[in-house]
């Protein structure tokens, strides 16, 4: 029997032994077999995301139009202070000959003897003023020998003329001026009492 229990053990240990040798190679090639096995499943499987990778992309989307956001708002307050600095430029421009031609009065009245010929220069610049006003849309309000109107006026003074100048504008002391229906600057005016 003890010659039976030492043949069973041999045995047992020939078959581990050959079963480990034969695993070995096997063991290789079954590992081989289960990346493929795998790389085929994922190329015939769409795999979906997890919610975590799910939320992170979300997230990443969010920062991104948040990040588009802020610049276009940045640019957009920019552009609007380059308008308002150079919404004048027209105006400033078209005024700027005008400059000049006063400049060239006052060089020609340190020269010149002829007052009539100076007044009608310094008419010219006027003229080439209100011209200028004109085309931007600023017209003077016309008020003398009219009644007084609150709304494009302002009475600096009342001045006793009699009945037939009672509530009409007797002189204007510094004009007023609109730029279509908006009262830029309101008349000062002498009101008859």
């Amino acid at each position: 029997m003890k010659k039976q229990h030492t043949d069973l053990e041999q045995d047992m240990k020939t078959t581990a032994d050959a079963n480990a040798e034969a695993q070995t190679p096997n063991t290789e090639s079954a590992t081989d077999k289960v990346a493929d096995n795998k790389a085929e499943t994922t190329d015939n499987v769409s795999v979906e995301p997890t919610l975590e990778e799910q939320i992170a992309a979300w997230h990443d989307k969010y920062l991104r139009l948040q990040a588009e956001f802020d610049n276009f708002r940045k640019r957009t307050i920019k552009e609007k202070m380059e308008l308002v600095e150079r919404g004048s430029e027209g105006a400033w421009k078209a005024i700027l000959p005008i400059l000049d031609d006063m400049e060239r009065a006052v060089t020609a009245s340190k020269k010149s003897e002829d007052i009539e010929a100076l007044r009608q220069g310094e008419e010219l610049v006027m003229k080439k003023f209100e011209s200028v006003l004109a085309s931007a849309g600023i017209t003077a309000i016309d008020c003398v020998d009219k009644p007084f109107n609150e709304e494009e006026q302002e009475a600096v003074a009342r001045f006793a003329a009699g009945e037939e100048k009672h509530g009409l504008v007797i002189d204007c002391v510094q004009r007023g001026y609109k730029m279509g229906d908006h009262v830029l600057r309101y008349a000062k005016v002498v009101v008859g009492e």
